[in-house]
């Protein structure tokens, strides 16, 4: 969509002088994976790890999205597209702002996050894949949804009606049914602070 009638504003407080009043790079780390993966779980025990080193972060979960800037939105393949799209935008501006984020979505076309890892800014976006068995996934299944998904309850579920591509070269992989949280917080900030990006020791 063009907007002829409109020309972005440029101040002069540029991401970089925000960066250096906040001592880090921003960057997102995008977690993807079924649902019941540990997405959300893990993304937030990264940022209470990096809040308390004193970085200043944001966790943007699929859950807390769609009850506002995306409720309008179903779960077409449309609707998805359109979800990501709305949410690389808004992480967009947190990028400008200096801080770190932390996205905890299924997203689950590789082609959709790919334009995601292209609308942000490749160089400051990690895909994060948290792997785990279907089957393991659907024994956490707390909402109870996998069982919906199974009775036909819900239509075109992840996993079960719906296909999932897994990411073909992650920046990290954290295999869940392995590695406790901890160790995936571990692998995560290890991962964080090999990127020479932000100081996380």
């Amino acid at each position: 969509m063009e907007y002829s009638n409109t020309v972005p504003y440029r101040g002069k407080i540029t991401c970089e002088r925000r960066e250096k009043l906040l001592a880090q790079k921003s960057l997102v780390l995008w977690f993807t994976g079924l649902s019941g993966s540990g997405k959300s779980t893990i993304a937030h025990a990264v940022e209470e790890r990096l809040h308390a080193m004193g970085k200043l972060t944001y966790v943007f979960d699929g859950d807390n999205v769609r009850q506002g800037l995306c409720c309008d939105l179903g779960f077409s393949p449309e609707n998805r597209a359109e979800n990501l799209r709305r949410i690389s935008e808004m992480v967009k501006l947190f990028l400008d702002c200096g801080i770190i984020c932390l996205t905890a979505f299924i997203s689950p076309l590789r082609a959709d996050r790919e334009r995601c890892r292209m609308s942000i800014d490749s160089g400051r976006f990690y895909e994060v894949y948290v792997k785990c068995p279907l089957e393991v996934c659907e024994q956490r299944d707390v909402k109870g949804l996998y069982r919906l998904a199974r009775e036909g309850k819900i239509k075109k579920y992840t996993g079960i009606s719906a296909s999932y591509d897994e990411p073909g070269n992650p920046d990290l992989i954290l295999e869940t049914d392995k590695f406790s949280l901890q160790e995936c917080v571990d692998l995560v900030v290890g991962f964080v602070n090999s990127l020479k990006m932000v100081n996380c020791e």
